[in-house]
């Protein structure tokens, strides 16, 4: 049989000299507490209309602050940021013989060959760069420079034209190295795109539209770490992974200038807009492409190290499928053409012994996740580094030391 519990009332009991003198002790010290609120309260209130007073005087003072900052940022890199105009032999197609000529006549008493074909220099893009050397090394998008076939032309703050030569054209990221000949350029300040925060204050400067050189805007940063399909023109589309959003403007032609912190730093390398959306822009960050300007400063070309495997990201789904136990890592396979290899022949991987089928778990005791690829741990090391792989093989786990190649040398090598 349940039990129904009721609430009782205890029966009174005779108040005590004792319970008098704590009730009476009680209500003292109740007492003090509410005068000491009111006090508190009154008080509390003088202070926020205090500050509310002084608020407007504060608020336009760090504003002014801040203005005069990006006032200074903007004054000290302008002279680091070019212009790059993109010119390009079009071809020109003469009109047919017209009966209106005998009338209105042709220009110049000339008359063109009917469908002659010929060809004129034109501009056809622009985008933006900023020197990183003092003898003329300039960064830039590749996307920006993607024509083998056009000219390049950097436009100094102040006016000066110089032709640029291609040095380096990344195949990973959109990351470009040009040259001009010269000496004392202002290189920029590049900073530490790790110490970055969200909601930090950054300024843009580009091309925009490839008309207003130098166009200065301001944001924040909006967002970390993101990974985005950025496409267009020659390049096609590619993933970019690890990017910096800000709601700074970025419009056509700011693509391969700088974004600044408030010390005047390079933090990123401002690279796509969102279509279809206000203030959404993105930029590489800065520590993805310096090792890469050192690899051009030193041996005048990018060095990519790489260990040619195929592989897919490991998944629950995946892990069940081919039971293992594992949350992470990367199942080396094959594609969907013949000559896609799962392991390059010739390759790191091959010489080492990976195999189709191997799961990479961790290299150099770093696991191999979604926000850390295996793709990112690579590009951390140098070629010709020696570096140590946890591979799961044939059911066991075993280690295996790879020497890390330069994939444009195995490619030389298969040509």
């Amino acid at each position: 049989m349940s039990e129904e519990l009721h609430v009782v009332q205890k029966p009174k009991k005779k108040t005590s000299n004792t319970s008098l003198i704590l009730l009476v002790a009680a209500i003292g010290l109740l007492a003090g507490v509410v005068g000491s609120a009111l006090v508190y309260g009154y008080m509390f209130e003088k202070y926020v209309l205090t500050l509310s007073e002084k608020s407007p005087t504060i608020v336009k003072e760090v504003t002014q602050l801040q203005d005069d900052t990006i006032i200074d940022v903007v004054s000290a890199t302008t002279p680091s940021v070019v212009s790059i105009v993109v010119t390009k032999e079009v071809p020109q197609y003469n009109q047919m013989y017209s009966p209106f000529d005998l009338f209105f006549g042709v220009p110049n008493g000339q008359r063109n060959v009917p469908g002659e074909k010929l060809f004129e220099k034109q501009k056809i893009g622009g985008g933006t760069g900023f020197f990183v050397s003092e003898d003329g090394m300039i960064v830039t998008n590749r996307h920006v420079v993607s024509d083998s076939n056009a000219e390049y032309t950097v436009v100094t703050s102040d006016g000066e034209e110089y032709s640029a030569e291609i040095l380096a054209r990344d195949n990973v990221l959109d990351f470009a190295v040009l040259k001009v000949e010269g000496d004392g350029f202002t290189a920029a300040n590049l900073g530490n795109s790790d110490e970055i925060k969200i909601g930090q204050t950054v300024i843009a400067i580009g091309n925009s539209l490839g008309e207003f050189s130098h166009s200065v805007s301001r944001g924040i940063i909006s967002g970390m770490s993101r990974d985005i399909v950025a496409g267009g023109g020659l390049t096609g589309a590619e993933e970019l992974t690890g990017i910096i959003q800000t709601d700074a403007a970025i419009n056509f032609g700011n693509s391969g200038g700088p974004l600044l912190d408030l010390s005047g730093k390079v933090i990123g390398i401002n690279t796509a807009v969102a279509q279809d959306a206000e203030n959404i822009g993105f930029a590489i960050p800065i520590n993805q492409v310096m090792r890469l300007i050192e690899d051009v400063q030193r041996d005048g070309k990018i060095s990519r190290p790489f260990i040619g495997v195929r592989y897919v990201a490991l998944t629950e789904e995946i892990s069940s499928e081919i039971n293992v136990k594992y949350d992470y890592g990367v199942l080396v396979v094959r594609g969907d053409r013949v000559t896609d290899f799962a392991v390059l022949p010739g390759s790191p991987a091959d010489k080492a012994g990976i195999v189709e089928n191997d799961i990479i778990l961790e290299v150099d005791g770093k696991k191999i996740t979604d926000e850390n690829p295996l793709v990112k741990i690579i590009n951390e090391y140098q070629v010709g580094d020696t570096v140590q792989f946890k591979v799961w093989h044939k059911g066991e786990e075993i280690m295996k030391d790879i020497v890390l190649q330069d994939k444009n040398d195995l490619n030389k090598k298969e040509k």
